[in-house]
Parts: structure tokens; sequence; C-alpha cells
């Protein structure tokens, strides 16, 4: 497993302090969010619903310009993996959508994803929702000083791949700090004890995305939205968490 790892940053406990801010406005945010969304809403509502929200917080949105992505929120509906750019298209009973934002709160960054459903859903497909979010929660238990980063790589991947889906590869989490991507990458497979040693002050935002049938994704011609190649349903969530001397604190939850 190659890890490419340049400089992981040790944040203190103010600057971690500022990062749960941050991270906080992004939760509050989403929360309003999942009850906003209905059936027959644009993608593009959903937009500048939370757009509102985060500046009523006293943030700033942290993806609109970023690499010169045009919106606030990344909404990914159905096969649409992670990235897909808000627009007029509407949401229909039965969908889920991937509801990924940041925010950036005195010059800190705060980094969370849900994909939730828009009315009614089968089981089988609120099963991916399930499974996708509790491997997040199994990488976040390996998120523990002096272990490694791999630990939470492999616990994600066991995690869905023991219920018949499929982890993306493609994309990663990361670090994240003063900048909204930071060392180190993390992938959520590979195998357990490789890669660097967990240490207490790194901030991580882990962040699986499964796919119902097949790993493989490609990105279409708007540059941004990725979708499975297969147009199997995608699921995405994401926690910041910091590394403690007391084990993984989640940042990102209210």
């Amino acid at each position: 497993m190659n890890l490419r790892t340049k400089v992981i940053i040790l944040k203190s406990d103010k600057e971690i302090e500022k990062i749960r801010i941050a991270c906080q406005i992004v939760a509050i945010s989403l929360k309003a969010l999942r009850s906003f969304v209905k059936p027959g809403m644009t993608t593009r509502m959903l937009d500048a619903f939370v757009e509102k929200k985060i500046y009523e917080q006293g943030a700033k949105p942290a993806f609109k310009g970023y690499h010169n992505y045009p919106a606030t929120l990344c909404v990914s509906v159905n096969d649409e993996v992670v990235h897909g750019i808000p627009s007029e298209k509407i949401l229909k009973e039965g969908d889920i959508v991937g509801l990924d934002l940041g925010a950036i709160y005195d010059g800190f960054y705060g980094d969370s994803a849900v994909t939730i459903p828009v009315g009614s859903i089968s089981e089988d497909v609120a099963k991916l929702l399930e499974v996708t979010e509790a491997s997040l929660f199994a990488g976040i238990e390996q998120g523990r000083k002096d272990g490694r980063l791999s630990d939470i790589s492999h616990a994600i991947q066991s995690c869905v791949e023991k219920e018949g889906y499929s982890v993306v590869t493609d994309f990663v989490g990361h670090g994240i700090g003063r900048s909204l991507h930071e060392d180190p990458q993390i992938p959520n497979f590979g195998p357990k004890g490789q890669g660097p040693r967990l240490r207490e002050g790194m901030v991580l935002a882990i962040e699986p995305m499964v796919n119902m049938g097949k790993h493989q994704v490609k990105v279409l011609s708007d540059g941004w939205t990725a979708v499975s190649t297969d147009g199997s349903l995608s699921a995405h969530f994401e926690h910041t968490i910091a590394i403690t001397k007391n084990g993984p604190k989640i940042l990102s939850q209210v």
C-alpha cells in the first residue's frame, strides 16, 4: 500500500478547537438541510439554502471557488459518487442524495458529508446507506494514537465488502486544518498496519464512498461529477476527527 505523505501537520488544542467550531457550523447546516430536502426541489435550491446557513453562522463556504468549483455544496444524486454540481436537476421520491459541505471559520476548515433519502426508499437502498455510514464509524474507531493510518482504511473496506458492496478507490479522505486538503491521504481500502503512525494532534477527514455495484467510477464532462461506471447507486459519508490521547474525537457531530 503506497500512501503518499509529505508533511503531516499536528494541531494544538487551540487549533483543534477552531477546527471543531468550523465543523460544527458544517454539521448544523447539514442537519438543517436534511429537514429541508423534499421531492420536487432542485439541487440548486439546496445549495442556496445551505450557503445562507453558513453565512448566518459567521463562516464562509469552503468549496466555492476551490479549484474553480462553482458552488457551496456538492450534491450527488443516485449513481453520482461525489462532487455533483448543483443545477436545475429535480429530486424525485426514492432518490438518494449525497450532501458534502465545507466551511471556513477564523482561518480553519471543517468538512463533513451525509447521504440521505428523498422521501421513501427501498430496503436494499436503505441498507447501502446504513453500511456506508457504519463503515465510516468502523474507520473512526481505528483512529487511535500509535495505530497506523491504514488501520482506518482496512476497517472501512472490511465493513463494506462483507456486505457485498464496493469501496470506491479513486477518491480518498485527507488531513484538514488551515487548508481544506492536507496530508495524509486516507484511502478507504488496503491492509492494516501500514502508513504513518497516528499521533495526537492529527486531524483527519475520513470519507468512505461506496457503490452498490462495482467500484469503478468516471468523471463527467463538467470536470467534477464522478459517477459509477455501471450506473449503480453510490453513498458517501464523512466526519472530521481529531486523534487524542483518549481516542478519536469526532468534531463534525451534533
